[in-house]
């Protein structure tokens, strides 16, 4: 997950972020994956970068 976070903390993530969050309070978008357990899979970090950055939440 190191090397997630790093990716995540460039600049051009940070604005993807951001405009996510953005888009989360106009329309419903959903991300996912293939991995079974959350807790040891990159959408528990993106689901807290996106809550971080104001996202609103279902």
């Amino acid at each position: 997950m190191r090397k997630y976070r790093a990716e995540m903390a460039t600049p051009e993530a940070r604005h993807d972020l951001a405009l996510l969050a953005a888009m989360s309070h106009h329309t419903n978008f959903s991300v996912g994956c293939y991995c079974e357990d959350e807790s040891h899979c990159h959408r528990s970090l993106l689901r807290q970068l996106l809550i971080d950055n104001g996202a609103q939440l279902a």
